[in-house]
């Protein structure tokens, strides 16, 4: 049997081009990662947002 690792949320976001989509998996507090999928328009729109939230 293979060892078991827990599942946390430490570590970095993560960005993916998967497909024609992106896939970002975002590390959560109490662990685990949240996963979303977004086309390029929904990852565009959503990187302009971000930049004038951090700006």
């Amino acid at each position: 049997m293979a060892a078991m690792k827990p599942r946390t949320g430490d570590g970095p976001l993560e960005v993916t081009k998967e497909g024609r989509g992106y896939v970002m998996r975002v590390p959560l507090e109490g662990g685990g990662r949240l996963v979303v999928e977004l086309n390029a328009d929904e990852a565009k729109e959503l990187g302009e947002k971000l930049l004038v939230l951090f700006s």
